[in-house]
Protein backbone atom coordinates (compact mmCIF):
# COMPACT_ATOMS: atom_id res chain seq x y z
CA UNK A 1 0.00 0.00 0.00
CA UNK A 2 1.53 3.30 -1.26
CA UNK A 3 1.71 6.05 1.46
CA UNK A 4 -0.46 9.29 0.66
CA UNK A 5 -0.81 12.70 2.46
CA UNK A 6 -4.66 14.02 1.64
CA UNK A 7 -5.01 18.13 2.84
CA UNK A 8 -8.79 19.28 3.40
CA UNK A 9 -9.68 22.19 4.96
CA UNK A 10 -10.36 22.14 8.42
CA UNK A 11 -13.68 25.30 9.51
CA UNK A 12 -15.57 24.91 6.13
CA UNK A 13 -18.88 26.39 5.74
CA UNK A 14 -21.67 25.71 3.08
CA UNK A 15 -21.01 26.78 0.23
CA UNK A 16 -17.56 27.43 0.27
CA UNK A 17 -14.92 27.16 -2.57
CA UNK A 18 -12.16 24.60 -0.90
CA UNK A 19 -8.49 23.38 -1.94
CA UNK A 20 -8.42 19.82 -1.87
CA UNK A 21 -4.46 18.56 -1.83
CA UNK A 22 -3.92 14.66 -3.03
CA UNK A 23 -0.41 13.04 -2.88
CA UNK A 24 0.61 9.91 -3.72
CA UNK A 25 4.18 7.75 -3.17
CA UNK A 26 4.86 6.13 -6.29
CA UNK A 27 7.73 5.78 -8.60
CA UNK A 28 5.99 6.32 -11.88
CA UNK A 29 8.59 4.57 -14.32
CA UNK A 30 8.03 5.61 -17.58
CA UNK A 31 8.97 2.39 -19.16
CA UNK A 32 11.55 4.40 -21.38
CA UNK A 33 14.03 4.64 -18.93
CA UNK A 34 16.86 1.79 -19.59
CA UNK A 35 17.61 0.11 -15.71
CA UNK A 36 21.29 -0.71 -14.17
CA UNK A 37 21.93 -3.51 -16.33
CA UNK A 38 20.66 -1.61 -19.93
CA UNK A 39 17.35 -3.33 -20.28
CA UNK A 40 14.13 -0.74 -20.33
CA UNK A 41 12.54 -1.01 -17.64
CA UNK A 42 8.67 -1.97 -17.93
CA UNK A 43 6.00 0.99 -17.50
CA UNK A 44 4.60 1.47 -14.14
CA UNK A 45 2.38 4.37 -13.68
CA UNK A 46 -0.65 5.96 -12.22
CA UNK A 47 -3.36 6.00 -15.25
CA UNK A 48 -6.44 7.14 -13.39
CA UNK A 49 -7.49 9.44 -10.13
CA UNK A 50 -10.87 10.42 -9.11
CA UNK A 51 -12.04 11.61 -5.97
CA UNK A 52 -15.86 11.30 -5.20
CA UNK A 53 -17.71 13.70 -2.37
CA UNK A 54 -20.71 12.10 -1.11
CA UNK A 55 -20.63 9.56 -3.99
CA UNK A 56 -20.69 11.92 -6.70
CA UNK A 57 -17.30 12.25 -9.04
CA UNK A 58 -16.14 16.32 -8.38
CA UNK A 59 -12.27 15.43 -10.15
CA UNK A 60 -10.85 12.98 -12.45
CA UNK A 61 -7.41 12.77 -14.21
CA UNK A 62 -5.92 10.71 -16.46
CA UNK A 63 -2.20 10.42 -16.41
CA UNK A 64 0.83 10.04 -18.52
CA UNK A 65 4.24 8.61 -18.76
CA UNK A 66 5.22 12.22 -18.37
CA UNK A 67 4.04 12.80 -14.93
CA UNK A 68 6.68 12.80 -11.94
CA UNK A 69 7.13 10.26 -9.45
CA UNK A 70 5.03 10.93 -6.05
CA UNK A 71 2.24 12.64 -8.36
CA UNK A 72 0.75 15.94 -6.51
CA UNK A 73 -3.14 16.80 -7.86
CA UNK A 74 -5.02 19.76 -6.46
CA UNK A 75 -8.18 21.16 -7.14
CA UNK A 76 -10.96 22.88 -5.71
CA UNK A 77 -14.69 22.15 -5.27
CA UNK A 78 -17.48 23.24 -3.28
CA UNK A 79 -18.68 22.09 -0.36
CA UNK A 80 -22.46 21.64 0.31
CA UNK A 81 -22.94 19.44 3.34
CA UNK A 82 -20.56 17.73 5.52
CA UNK A 83 -19.66 13.81 4.09
CA UNK A 84 -17.41 11.60 2.67
CA UNK A 85 -14.71 12.46 0.14
CA UNK A 86 -13.07 9.17 -1.55
CA UNK A 87 -9.70 9.19 -3.29
CA UNK A 88 -9.11 6.68 -6.05
CA UNK A 89 -6.00 6.04 -7.78
CA UNK A 90 -5.29 3.13 -10.14
CA UNK A 91 -2.64 2.08 -12.18
CA UNK A 92 -0.21 -0.37 -14.11
CA UNK A 93 0.11 -4.09 -12.72
CA UNK A 94 -3.28 -4.29 -11.28
CA UNK A 95 -2.28 -1.18 -8.66
CA UNK A 96 -4.80 0.26 -7.01
CA UNK A 97 -5.41 2.44 -3.58
CA UNK A 98 -8.56 3.77 -2.07
CA UNK A 99 -7.95 6.52 0.79
CA UNK A 100 -11.91 8.35 2.23
CA UNK A 101 -11.59 11.48 4.54
CA UNK A 102 -14.91 12.57 6.42
CA UNK A 103 -15.49 16.61 5.74
CA UNK A 104 -17.71 18.71 8.11
CA UNK A 105 -19.32 21.40 6.74
CA UNK A 106 -21.04 23.99 9.03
Amino acid sequence: MARTLINVPSGVRQGDLIEIKALIAHPMETGFRPGADGKVLPRDIIRIFTCHYNGEEVFAAELHSAISANPYLSFFMTAADSGTLEFNWQGDNGFQQTERLALTVA
